[in-house]
C-alpha cells in the first residue's frame, strides 16, 4: 500500500506541474494581448469588425471574449478525452478498476457549467444594457422615415413626435439620400414607417433596430467615434426594390456636423452643405438603382415591362 501509494505521488504532482504550467502559460498569453489584438489575429471570429460605435465595441469585446472562453473550454474538453482514450487504451483482456462514481468529479461538472453560464449572462446583460440605455438628453436627434423604398432624415430640435424638424434629407430614384452625423455625440434615432415594415441598418454599427409603420416609433442611440462613409440598407422584406434601398452615412467632426447644419438651417441643399465642408456632395459608397430595373434583372437588358 505504501509503494503504491509512493509511485503515484510523482505521477500527481507531475500532473499537478503540467496543469499549473498549462494555466500559467495561458494567462500570460491572454494578459500579453488585448481583445482587439486577439479579433486581429483570428478574423473577429466571424464578427464583422469592430464597428464605429462605443456600444458596437462592446458587442465585440462580448463577442471574442465568449469566442476565446469557449474555444478555452473546448481545448481542455478535447485534451481530457485524448488523454482518457491514450491513458486508458485496453492492454489486455483484464478489466479495469470499475468505478461507481467520483464526488469531486460530479460537482466539477455540475458548478463548471454553471459558472459559465452565469458569468456569460452577466456580460451579455451588461452589454445589452448599455446599448439600449436612452439619455434625457440626447445632444443630436434624428428621426428616420421610411418609405417604399427610400429613406427621409430629419434633423429634429427636440425628443418625441412633437419636437420639429430644423432640416430633411430625402432619397429619391436618382440621388442616394445621405445622413449626416458627428463623432462623439450621443445620437437618438427615432424610426417610423409610412408603409411597411422596414429595418434601419448600417452594418458598421453592428446593430439594427425594425422601422415599423402606425404609432409604434422605435428608438435607440448611437456614440460614433470614427470618421468615414459607411452605407446603409434596409434589413427587412419590404418588396420589389427592397435590395437597393440604400444609404450613405458620412461621419464627421463635430465641427464640420454644426457648419453642415448650419448650412442645412439657411437653406442649402445636402449638396451644397457637404460641399461647404469639404466632403463629396454624392454617395460614393452605393448607387441609385434603375427603376425600369433594365441593369439589375435577369433578363436580357433590351427586356421591356409589360405593358409597356
Amino acid at each position: 500500500m505504501g509503494a503504491r501509494s509512493s509511485a503515484t505521488r510523482p505521477r500527481a504532482v507531475g500532473r499537478a506541474a503540467g496543469l499549473g504550467l498549462g494555466g500559467a502559460t495561458l494567462l500570460m498569453l491572454l494578459s500579453g494581448c488585448s481583445i482587439a489584438d486577439w479579433g486581429d489575429a483570428f478574423g473577429h471570429f466571424g464578427w464583422p469588425s469592430r464597428g464605429i460605435s462605443l456600444q458596437a465595441h462592446e458587442m465585440y469585446d462580448l463577442w471574442i471574449a465568449s469566442t476565446i472562453a469557449a474555444l478555452t473550454v473546448g481545448v481542455g474538453v478535447w485534451g481530457l478525452i485524448f488523454w482518457c482514450v491514450i491513458r486508458y487504451r485496453k492492454r489486455g483482456d483484464e478489466l479495469p478498476v470499475q468505478t461507481r462514481f467520483n464526488m469531486p468529479m460530479e460537482i466539477l461538472y455540475t458548478v463548471t457549467p454553471i459558472l459559465i453560464v452565469a458569468v456569460l449572462f452577466y456580460y451579455t446583460a451588461v452589454v445589452q444594457t448599455n446599448v439600449d440605455k436612452l439619455s434625457k438628453n440626447p445632444d443630436q436627434v434624428v428621426e428616420v422615415v421610411a418609405f417604399k423604398w427610400n429613406w427621409q432624415f430629419n434633423y429634429r430640435d427636440g425628443m418625441g413626435e412633437d419636437a420639429e424638424t430644423v432640416a430633411s434629407t430625402v432619397g429619391s430614384s436618382d440621388v442616394i439620400p445621405i445622413l449626416v452625423l458627428p463623432v462623439g455625440e450621443t445620437i437618438r434615432f427615432e424610426e417610423t414607417s409610412k408603409d411597411v415594415i422596414h429595418s434601419f441598418w448600417v452594418p458598421e454599427m453592428l446593430f439594427k433596430r425594425d422601422v415599423f409603420p402606425g404609432n409604434v416609433r422605435n428608438v435607440f442611440e448611437v456614440t460614433l467615434d470614427k470618421t468615414g462613409r459607411y452605407v446603409g440598407r434596409c434589413a427587412e422584406l419590404c418588396g420589389t426594390y427592397h435590395a437597393f434601398m440604400n444609404f450613405e452615412l458620412v461621419t464627421v467632426t463635430s465641427e464640420n456636423f454644426d457648419k453642415y447644419l448650419a448650412a442645412r438651417k439657411a437653406g442649402q441643399s445636402t449638396q451644397q452643405a457637404l460641399t461647404a465642408i469639404g466632403e463629396e456632395p454624392y454617395a460614393t459608397r452605393t448607387s441609385p438603382f434603375n427603376t425600369r430595373r433594365q441593369s439589375h434583372t435577369w433578363n436580357s437588358p433590351e427586356t421591356v415591362a409589360a405593358g409597356k
